[in-house]
């Protein structure tokens, strides 16, 4: 029998508007969430995912499994017989994708993955890992906005199939076997959302989150048709929560087809203007410091050189690749419309078959399948998990565990400051990313 939940992946977040008087009016009072799938390019239809070449035709590289997973050294993990088997990942994605099940299939059987039960047509054996889609109300629907459809844009459907494709495939592919905080009423209201975060971390389960993708500069909820940017830098909940693991961007500019190396020479420029670089923080990846939550002790001691955590809670953690332009593919046929061509005359992803796509909400699933591997090497939950990653960032062998990202900035508006990468701990990379092979023991060991 399955373990129960020991990692959730939160990857995107409800921002509450006014004070709890019940749980109707609570729920009244949320603005709709928003899928934080950042960048996506539409490359090719069909079962077979696109060439390299097709990617680097549109100025990107794109990265399958096997590559990601060479980057960050999981491969000694695996051949040790740590898959994450008995773990369970939970996802949270409103909506999600009612052709999951067989899209997953088909990304399995490209990518040369273990086949899951839950999977059209696949046998279920007990060394079988397991996918279950658990609906809110039963069922799930995704289907584009009507024509000269005057909403908001944020039950973005077809987005939010991406959304699900990616955080899905991706989270398998790494174990095989945000709003901001400005946006609620009160911090009182916001803070009466942390009891999950609470209970979690009681019963051995670890909760990671996506830092957001508008860098340091983010949008008001209201008015919700026009939002306008908050005036000085902010951060996101729940990644900006001491109880949650915050997850920030990179652009990996490893090999993208070996995930060996440092790759200078292909495209995007991110990488081609940083020689010999592996990682440059991207510009996107939301970091900063909290105006609600005051410093954990965690962080109050960090490696030296990093930029210094004042008396707030400093954004993120850690972090994993994330632009769309050094990005993961993803195979989603969802759209209900499926049309042809990149991208829909609205904006949503309407087409059928595989996608490049960034943003944080890719980090956050694929670090929670090295939190799953890690909870099958300690055999139970491990809880918060960030005590841990502050103290080996605080020992000797900092790098030993981490890639420290020294390179770029998250400043997306020139009226919002943003923040430099610099060694050790910033407020765009957090600690750096993961040297699995390493970290991932060293983490289950507590």
């Amino acid at each position: 029998m399955a373990r129960p939940v020991a990692a959730i992946a939160v990857c995107c977040a409800a921002a509450l508007g006014g004070g709890p008087v019940g749980l109707s009016a609570l729920a009244a009072s949320l603005p709709v969430p928003v899928p934080a799938v950042a960048e996506y390019q539409f490359l090719s239809a069909g079962l077979v995912p696109p060439a390299q070449s097709d990617c680097a035709s549109v100025g990107r590289r794109c990265f399958t499994p096997s590559a990601m997973q060479n980057s960050y050294n999981l491969p000694p993990l695996y051949a040790a017989g740590n898959k994450g088997q008995g773990v369970t990942i939970a996802i949270i994605d409103s909506f999600g994708n009612p052709n999951m099940a067989s899209d997953l299939a088909n990304f399995d059987t490209q990518m040369g993955l273990p086949h899951m039960c839950g999977e059209p047509g696949q046998a279920c054996g007990a060394d079988t890992p397991t996918f279950q889609h658990v609906y809110w109300n039963g069922k799930t629907q995704v289907k584009a906005p009507p024509p000269n459809s005057n909403g908001t844009g944020l039950q973005d459907r077809n987005a939010w199939a991406l959304e699900t494709s990616l955080d899905v495939e991706w989270a398998h592919a790494i174990a095989p076997l945000a709003n901001t905080e400005e946006g609620f009423g009160s911090t009182q209201s916001l803070l009466n959302l942390r009891h999950a975060f609470i209970s979690a971390a009681a019963n051995g389960v670890t909760v990671l989150a996506s830092s957001g993708d508008n860098g340091t500069a983010n949008p008001g909820k209201t008015p919700v048709k026009n939002p306008s940017t908050i005036p000085f830098p902010t951060v996101g909940w729940p990644a900006s929560d001491p109880l949650v693991t915050g997850v920030g961007g990179t652009y990996l500019c490893t090999n993208p087809n070996t995930g060996i190396g440092v790759d200078s020479t292909s495209p995007p420029a991110n990488c081609q203007q940083n020689p010999g670089v592996r990682e440059v923080g991207w510009i996107d990846s939301g970091g900063g410091f909290s105006h609600v939550f005051a410093r954990p002790s965690y962080q109050d001691t960090l490696p030296a050189g990093s930029t210094p955590i004042g008396a707030m809670r400093g954004v993120p953690d850690v972090a994993f690749q994330a632009s769309s332009r050094t990005g993961t593919l993803v195979y989603d046929t969802a759209p209900g419309d499926a049309q042809s061509g990149l991208i829909c005359p609205s904006g949503n992803p309407c087409s059928a078959g595989w996608y490049v796509v960034g943003g944080t909400s890719c980090s956050s699933p694929q670090f929670a399948g090295l939190v799953a591997i890690a909870d099958q090497i300690a055999g139970h939950g491990l809880g918060q998990i960030n005590p841990t990653l502050y103290k080996l960032a605080n020992g000797p062998d900092y790098s030993t565990y981490f890639y420290d990202v020294t390179t770029g900035n998250n400043q997306t508006d020139p009226s919002v400051p943003g923040y430099p990468a610099t060694t050790g701990w910033d407020p765009i990379t957090g600690l750096g990313t993961p040297n699995a092979a390493n970290l991932v023991p060293a983490l289950a060991a507590g």
